[in-house]
């Protein structure tokens, strides 16, 4: 049996790297696949690859760390498949490994709004309708946000935030039937770890 057979999973970042992955396994699982990208993001080709397959995407491209962009893509979920079970916060970047003293206030700029703010947007505007059908968020959190490493301390640190917001969810929302969950992975084979596409190289 499918172990997400009539589930709706929404994925977050789900065009790239680690959430291009969740969003094909969810479908050869039985998920439809509600998948949210930014606009620059190949979120059309991973569509058409996952219905190649003999699965189901739908898409949203926009900036889920703007107001407006979030609610409209919680609102197209439900307009589409209407409902949803999962929540899969996986939207985030890791632009920059430099010591605290020499981060660029850009680059922590960028991951407040694409790490902090995509996150907490998300789960504003699914949790009313997640409670409906007793669901479930799972949140992509780092090891870097529990051991503190150096080089990346700023991105620890909004994965501290995640870990902290997972835990309070998960005590808030269990009154409403909302399972709250965190993942925590260390370095992943993507895009990010090629010195020709991010900052980060696996040894």
């Amino acid at each position: 049996m499918l172990r997400l057979q009539n589930k709706i999973a929404v994925v977050t970042g789900g065009a790239t790297g680690i959430g291009e992955a969740i969003v094909k396994r969810f479908a050869k699982e039985g998920a439809k696949v509600f998948l949210i990208g930014m606009p620059q993001d190949p979120v059309e080709e991973v569509r058409q690859e996952v219905i190649a397959a003999g699965g189901i995407c739908e898409t949203f491209s926009g900036d889920i760390s703007e107001e407006d962009d979030a609610r409209n893509a919680a609102m197209k979920c439900i307009e589409v498949f209407g409902r949803a079970n999962i929540l899969v916060n996986n939207a985030g970047v890791f632009p920059v490994f430099a010591p605290a003293e020499e981060y660029p206030l850009d680059a922590f700029d960028n991951m407040i709004k694409n790490n902090v703010r995509t996150n907490f947007l998300m789960t504003k505007f699914f949790l009313p309708d997640l409670q409906k059908t007793k669901g479930n968020i799972v949140n992509l959190g780092s090891v870097s946000g529990l051991l503190g490493q150096p080089n990346i301390t700023p991105y620890g640190g909004t994965k501290g935030y995640i870990h902290a917001v997972t835990r309070g969810l998960a005590n808030e929302q269990v009154a409403n039937g909302v399972r709250v969950n965190a993942v925590c992975p260390g370095p992943v084979d993507t895009a990010w770890t090629r010195k020709e596409h991010g900052p980060m190289t696996l040894k």
